[in-house]
Parts: structure tokens; sequence; C-alpha cells
């Protein structure tokens, strides 16, 4: 009686296995039909199987399972079941499936990065972009630049909320994007170009089509990535939580000084020009050469109306910088705010001469001073805010000819 049962289950199981093989060749049929309805069915009904089914059917459930999926456009789904096969295949130590899937992972990986390109470059529907860009992330976890152009296209989109997910998996996950770049000259247009991959490179560069090859590495988005967090949370009108995203980010790099002007802009971005001013100069500390940093030390003192400090700040951009056109016109509008105070006193005194010409001689005296860093803003940069300017001096200081020809410059540049 023992022995017909063992009979029985056997033949019990050989039923079964035929089952499963039958229904996978159906399955794979009907991908030669490209009919993946019909071909994701098949491979479904084994799936109750999967416990008990032999290592071969097993392997081709999960190949024919990505295909149909692959084929209905379910992209996450496909891969997923890829995956399971070069994971299963390579726990059995046997890759019969495999190698022909990966090619195929490779191109539904490749299909999926280009759409997201089509949406972004050209379509500039950013929010599906950034959809495909993270699919494309999932399908290759490697790629982690999939994901940083998830999270950009998500803020191009105003997805603030998507975007701040991403980009918190980006810092999480220690993202850089710091790539090395093989690089060479094209001997056609001149164009420097990255050719991918060294070998790739070296073989362009050894048949004569490019020269001078060379290795470039891209600047880390570290920062920016810091940065894009907090201005998102300004946008979603989270100023602590801004902050405190950007000081997070300088303790692990205080002398960063893209990360500590980031935090500066957040502070302008919330009107508080007295933690600006903190950081600009903790910034000078750091980057003592740079002007821009003195600029703006001189535009948060003008705001303070600590006029010496401003035009201390200014002057020493300048130095810095000779050609810095709006440190002069700062300058210079810095020096002329002077007046304001000049001119009441004037108004009070109307009737005594001895005093009122005595601050007309100081009204004169602050117009010369500016004057010299008001033309040179003009002579870099002609805008109606260096003509009126110098107009109003050439008026003060009796200058008539100067002043007319400016003022025909001035009716000009309005369209009169």
């Amino acid at each position: 009686m023992k022995k017909q049962i063992l009979a029985l289950s056997l033949g019990l199981m050989s039923v079964v296995a035929f089952s499963q093989k039958k229904e996978l060749r159906a399955a794979e049929k009907a991908i030669k039909k490209q009919d993946y309805t019909a071909a994701l069915a098949a491979a479904t009904s084994v799936e109750g199987m999967l416990e008990t089914m032999d290592s071969k059917y097993k392997a081709q459930y999960y190949f024919v399972k990505g295909q149909a999926l692959a084929g209905k456009n379910k992209y996450a789904e496909a891969a997923e079941a890829f995956n399971k096969l070069f994971a299963y295949e390579k726990e059995i130590g046997r890759e019969r499936y495999s190698k022909d899937a990966q090619p195929m992972l490779n191109k539904l990986i490749e299909k999926v990065s280009n759409l997201g390109a089509d949406l972004y470059n050209k379509g500039k529907n950013y929010k599906e972009a950034a959809k495909n860009f993270y699919l494309t992330y999932k399908l290759s976890p490697k790629d982690t630049s999939f994901l940083y152009n998830a999270a950009v296209s998500a803020s191009l989109a105003k997805d603030y909320d998507t975007s701040l997910e991403y980009y918190n998996e980006l810092k999480d996950l220690g993202y850089t994007g710091i790539a090395t770049l093989y690089v060479a000259t094209n001997k056609e247009t001149g164009a420097v170009q990255n050719l991918g991959t060294k070998a790739n490179r070296d073989a362009m560069v050894k048949i004569g089509q490019y020269i001078n090859p060379t290795v470039q590495v891209t600047e880390s988005k570290k920062a920016e990535i810091v940065k894009n967090i907090g201005y998102i949370y300004v946008n979603q009108g989270k100023t602590e939580e801004a902050i405190t995203a950007l000081q997070e980010a300088r303790k692990s790099d205080p002398k960063d000084i893209n990360l500590l002007m980031n935090e500066a802009q957040m502070y302008i971005k919330l009107e508080k020009m007295d933690k600006f001013g903190e950081l600009m100069r903790e910034a000078v500390a750091l980057d003592p050469t740079n002007p821009v940093l003195f600029y703006n030390l001189g535009v948060v003192n003008a705001n303070e109306d600590k006029i010496e400090e401003a035009i201390g700040f200014y002057k020493k951009a300048i130095e810095l910088d000779p050609k810095y056109g709006d440190a002069y016109l700062n300058l210079g509008v810095t020096i002329l705010n002077q007046r304001v105070d000049v001119i009441e006193e004037m108004n009070e005194n109307l009737s005594n001469d001895k005093k009122y010409k005595e601050l007309e001689s100081k009204l004169k005296k602050i117009c010369k001073e500016a004057l010299p860093y008001l033309i040179e803003a003009d002579k870099i940069a002609r805008t109606e805010n260096t003509v009126t300017s110098l107009m109003n001096i050439y008026d003060t200081l009796e200058m008539t000819d100067k002043a007319d020809a400016l003022r025909k410059v001035y009716k000009e540049m309005r369209g009169n």
C-alpha cells in the first residue's frame, strides 16, 4: 500500500512539472507573437508553484515574466523579475537565462532614461521627466545620477514634496555627483568632448579622430543639493527646516565656502540681513581675496546706515576687482546718499544765507567725491541708474553741458 501511494505521488509531481513546462512554453510562444497579455497570463498561472518548482523552470519563469512585463511597458515590475532571475541563477550557480536577460534589462533602462531626457529637453514636461528619471534609477540603482535628475526635474515642476524626497534620498546615499570624464579634442571641429570610457577615448585617439586626451573631474554637487533642500523648505514656508538643513551641512564641512554662501543667500530670502552680514564676515575670513564678499558686506552695512563701513567694503571690492561695475555704482550712490541730511538742513536754513552757503558747499563736496566712481560705473556698464545719478551730480555742480548731454541719452534709453 505504501508503495502505491509513493507511486501516485511521483505521478502527481510529473503532471505538475508537465503543466509548468506547458504554460511557460505557451508564454514563450506568446512573446514571439508580441502577445504580452497572453504571455503574462501564462507565466502568472504557475506562480503558485514557485516553492516546489524545478530550478530550470523557476529561472525560465522569471525570464518570460520579465519579457512579458517589459512588453506591457510595466518597466519597474519587469526589472524586478529580471533582477530576481539574476539573483536566483547566481544562487544555483547557473546562468542559462541571465546572459540573455541582461541586455534586455539594459535596453529597458535605456528606453526609460531616453524618454525622461526627451520629456525634459524637448517637451519641458518636468513632472513626467522626473517620474522616468526616478524609474531609471530604480531599474538601475547604481546609476544615482538619474535620482539627481529626478530631483531637479520635480523641483522645476514645482512638485516640491517629491523633489525634497529625492534630494533627501541623495543626501542619505552620500551622493556627490563627482565623475571622471575621459575627454579629447575632435580634430575636425576643435570641440572638447567627453568620450565616455577611457578605452573608448584612447581608441578614438589611436585612429586619429581625436587629439589631446585628458581627464576631467566634475565638481561636487553636495552643496547644491543642500542648498536646494533649503530652498524647497523656504518655498514650503518651513523656514526653520531650511536653516537647519544648511547649518547641518556646514557642520560636516565648515570651511566649504559654497555651503556658507548658500546659507547666507537663504537669510536674504528670509530678509534676515543681520545674519547675512555675520556670514559674510565669516566668508571674508575664509576667502579674503573674493571681491563679491566685500561687495555684499558693503550692501549690508549701507542698508544699516553704516556709511563709512559700507564705503570701505566697496573700495576693497574695487581694489580686488578694478572692473567691478556694481561696486563703483554702489560706492558712488552710498556717498551721494549723504546728501539727504544736508539738503534737509538747507531747506531749514533758507533765510540764513551764510549757513545755507556752507551747506551748499558741503553738498557740492559730496557730489565731487561720488563723481569719479559713478563715471567709472557708467563706463563699465551704462544703465539708467548711472545716467540719472550723473545728471543729478552735474546739475548740482552746475556742469550744465554735461547734464544736458546725458538728458538726451536718458530720453533715448527711455524711448522718448
